[in-house]
């Protein structure tokens, strides 16, 4: 169920109370009370920030020196009320701009107030855009001598804008020249061991679900400029960019020998930008001495790692680091080495782990006027790690 907020209390580090707002009679207005003796001051608070006390639940969060609490007396959405707070904080940033503590709550105690009245209604949140709400509360906010001047203009039409099926875009934008990018940007994260069906699938709120469950296309109006479209997880039949073979052998005490060769397993006429490889060493390393077969390699004391750079990387190539590390013999080094994994960095263009493609992107716009159409991929290191 929605959130169904029974109050919203602003407090200091102190606990006292700077702002709130009741928006149902079922909880009485000394409930802060019972967050501060239960919570604020004990040495709870921060260890889970949904706590029951009673038949009311609080959530709470921290920005910066103030908690904002959301007090519940039915089973409410945590992620929900989390999900508002967070948006709400950033509502109130673009008004005051771009400080939210506690200064900037006193010095505009009549605009929390008016916004308080508008992004929740009963305890059921509403809209929380800055655009569509800077439409018609045009009152500007007190801001800090540091935050950064305004940049917003008035629009017309706001009363459509809040009541319309496409409040994130005003009518009458008009660009010299229409472009639409469409990046398909994924991040692979692995420990090598097991890396097509897409997980955890969520859209913004322009997208069109009904047509997305029944035809699989994502139809949409788009806010004007850049924005996150949809966001996916995949953990089955990922297609890796590079395969790491790593061999460390221990001579003695005193020396190492590190060979390292990476293959790309992407198409011949693809390559990878940016890419980086980190081989970890032991802290006692003395002196490194390397022969790569491509890029450049050095020892970076302040890691620990032999860093191999290679600017650019072809597809279906091979290249290999060896290096032969001599280490400071030490009385006192008694534990055996615990080798940390190899890490990548990388990007590769026109590439996806999960081999999802875009069959199509067509622009339809009631005027008629053209407009350019690109499709982008790209594939990026997020946490590559391989064991040795």
């Amino acid at each position: 169920m929605p959130v169904a907020a029974s109050a919203i209390y602003f407090l200091n580090l102190r606990g006292d109370v700077l702002i709130n707002r009741l928006y149902r009679d079922d909880v009485g207005g000394n409930m802060v009370d019972a967050f501060r003796t239960h919570i604020m001051q004990t040495k709870e608070l921060g260890t889970c920030p949904v706590r029951q006390i009673g038949g009311c639940s609080f959530f709470y969060m921290r920005i910066s020196n103030v908690y904002i609490v959301i007090v519940v007396s039915s089973n409410a959405n945590v992620a929900c009320a989390f999900k508002f707070v967070v948006e709400a904080v950033a509502l109130f940033k673009s008004y005051f701009g771009g400080a939210f503590d506690e200064d900037a709550i006193r010095n505009n105690f009549v605009l929390i107030y008016e916004l308080l009245d508008e992004i929740m209604d009963f305890g059921y949140p509403q809209n929380l855009s800055p655009e569509i709400l800077k439409l018609y509360i045009t009152q500007e906010g007190v801001r800090s001598p540091f935050s950064s001047k305004p940049t917003d203009k008035p629009v017309p039409n706001a009363t459509l804008q809040v009541t319309g099926a496409v409040g994130w875009r005003r009518e009458g934008l008009v660009y010299k020249k229409n472009e639409v990018f469409l990046d398909i940007v994924e991040s692979v994260n692995l420990l090598i061991g097991k890396t097509i069906e897409l997980d955890d699938v969520t859209f913004h709120q322009c997208v069109n679900l009904t047509r997305f469950n029944s035809e699989k296309t994502v139809s949409f109006v788009p806010p004007d400029g850049e924005f996150e479209l949809m966001k996916y997880r995949i953990t089955e039949g990922v297609n890796l960019p590079f395969r790491v073979l790593p061999t460390i052998k221990e001579l003695g005490r005193t020396r190492m020998e590190v060979n390292v060769k990476v293959k790309s397993v992407f198409g011949a006429k693809m390559f990878a930008l940016g890419v980086v490889i980190k081989i970890p060493v032991p802290k006692q390393t003395a002196k490194t001495s390397f022969q790569v077969t491509s890029g450049r390699c050095k020892y970076n004391a302040a890691i620990d790692c032999l860093v191999w750079k290679i600017r650019k990387f072809p597809g279906q190539t091979e290249p290999t680091m060896s290096a032969e590390v001599e280490l400071i013999s030490t009385m006192t080094e008694k534990k055996s080495w615990t080798r940390p994994p190899i890490q990548m960095e990388f990007q590769v263009p026109m590439f996806t782990a999960s081999g999802l493609r875009v069959r199509f992107l067509k622009v339809w716009e009631k005027s008629g006027y053209n407009t350019v159409e690109w499709v982008r991929y790209i594939t990026k290191a997020g946490s590559y790690e391989i064991r040795c």
